[in-house]
């Protein structure tokens, strides 16, 4: 069979700062593969925990015809430029392998873009459009993204990763192939049930280590266990601001009755769970005295997500608040990561490891009550940021952090980037020169991805809201669009169907 392959993947928050541009795609990818058209996407992606890479494997018997592959950091909205030229080498790569008997998608699932709400729908739709009605199409999507009802109307099936941290990506693509597969096989076009969930989950409670989330997808597995439906549960991105935004379940089945039930038994189960969602968030001050409390009688490193700026939800990872915080409390065998300063990087490599230099760190892109922390540091280790990740998130990643280093103020670490990813792996302290296993106080940007391979070294973590674009209490985010009804927070306010800050 000749299947046609690609991928467009980005998290959109609509109420970040920046924009993703041609370039965020092309030249920086945020830790995934840049921009990759035609054969190279193999190489390129091969052996990497990302879905298309587990299709591939999957699907290696057929004739696979690769188009193009991108991702950028999640930010705010894709550019129009952006979209409309990625998307075009996408069609031209499946127009080029025409004919096909099937495309498979690497999607993400909560695009916005600057002129469309619903990326991906859009991108399916144009698929379609030129495959015809009769060529499957399947997607595999991230567990937080918002499916909308033109995502399910022009793909034949969509799956999305079942934990969170996404540690079952590749898996993820080998289940979007078992799809495709019965459809090539003969099998009709599968009945649907799309649920949208009453209420919104915030980000760092939506993880899969955790309850309820835990038990929830355990019974996404026993459903279809116990029937013939492909099942799926996303949590949703809490930080889409257009009427589709919400957690979803849906099902497919060889009958209408048959997804129905599926569909509705999980459905009801994410109800019943709404107040089971939550747990404390400290601020900066408190985060840090209750770290440096535990850390006096620990074994090993206290753990402080500083969820708020994660770059995995669009966050800037400059917000210097718990850095802050740190430094006021005179932490002792701190490290904080990453600080995404590409001038401060620069400034560390000219001066050289070892030598004291005066840098305005961080705190650039005007998120409120934050601001540059402008003070000397130590310069510990300077480096060019390229190095490869081994735990279970990241697994088979290279990374190019650009022009990186490890600054020094009083007992903090700060590991200084140039280009944006999210603190997910252990070797992302250890090629600046800290080892985050000897460490007592670990301070990383990130929201629960962290969890895939700190959590084994950890020996507690809390969850911090310092200043930054992602709201953990995500009713506190500035709505003005979502569906009217719908409970900003679990067990929360609900939306007016006007502005929410009005």
């Amino acid at each position: 069979m000749r299947i046609g392959i690609g991928g467009f993947q980005h998290e959109t928050n609509t109420f970040a700062p920046s924009r993703a541009t041609w370039e965020d795609f092309a030249e920086k990818g945020g830790g995934w593969p840049r921009l990759v058209s035609g054969p190279a996407m193999f190489q390129a992606v091969a052996g990497a925990n990302i879905p298309v890479a587990g299709f591939i494997e999957a699907m290696g018997r057929h004739t696979l015809l690769p188009t193009t592959w991108a991702a950028a950091s999640p930010s705010g909205p894709v550019t129009r430029d952006a979209f409309e030229r990625i998307s075009a080498m996408i069609l031209q790569g499946l127009a080029q392998a025409a004919p096909l008997d099937g495309v498979y998608l690497d999607l993400h699932g909560a695009m916005v873009t600057e002129h469309l709400d619903d990326g991906e729908g859009e991108l399916l739709r144009r698929v379609r459009e030129q495959v015809g009605p009769d060529v499957p199409v399947v997607a595999s999507l991230d567990l937080h993204a918002n499916v909308t009802r033109a995502m399910v109307r022009h793909a034949d099936a969509l799956v999305c990763y079942r934990t969170y941290p996404h540690i079952d990506m590749a898996e993820t693509g080998q289940r979007a192939a078992e799809l495709l597969q019965r459809r090539l096989a003969g099998m009709p076009r599968p009945c649907v049930a799309l649920r949208s969930l009453p209420y919104l989950i915030s980000l760092c409670w939506q993880s899969t280590d955790i309850e309820p989330s835990r038990s929830l997808y355990r019974l996404v597995g026993d459903i279809e266990a116990r029937g013939g439906a492909s099942l799926s549960f996303a949590t949703g991105f809490p930080a889409a601001d257009f009427p589709e935004c919400a957690p979803t379940v849906w099902a497919y089945g060889a009958t209408q009755a048959e997804a129905d039930a599926a569909a509705d038994e999980m459905t009801r189960a994410v109800i019943d769970a709404e107040r089971d969602f939550g747990g404390r968030l400290y601020t900066p001050d408190e985060a840090v005295q209750e770290a440096l409390r535990l850390a006096r009688n620990a074994s090993k490193p206290v753990v402080i997500a500083d969820a708020q700026d994660n770059p995995g939800a669009g966050g800037s990872s400059d917000t210097t608040g718990l850095l802050r915080a740190l430094i006021r409390h005179d932490a002792r065998d701190a490290a904080i990561g990453l600080i995404v300063d590409p001038a401060a990087a620069l400034a560390a490599h000219r001066a050289g490891a070892g030598k004291k230099v005066r840098i305005a760190l961080g705190g650039h892109s005007g998120i409120p009550d934050d601001e540059p922390l402008d003070t000397e540091f130590i310069v510990e280790k300077t480096s060019d940021g390229r190095f490869d990740t081994h735990g279970a998130f990241y697994r088979g990643f290279h990374m190019d952090l650009g022009p990186s280093a490890c600054l020094r103020i009083g007992g903090v670490r700060i590991i200084v980037a140039s280009n944006k990813v999210q603190m997910a792996d252990q070797e992302m302290f250890r090629f600046a020169g800290v080892e985050p296993r000897r460490a007592a106080i670990l301070a990383v940007k990130s929201s629960a991805h962290f969890r895939a391979d700190f959590s084994p070294i950890a020996q507690t973590i809390l969850v911090c809201a310092a200043p930054g674009s992602m709201l953990m209490d995500a009713a506190k985010q500035p709505w003005t669009r979502l569906r009217p009804g719908i409970r900003m927070a679990p067990c929360g306010p609900v939306f007016p169907g006007r502005s929410a800050t009005a």
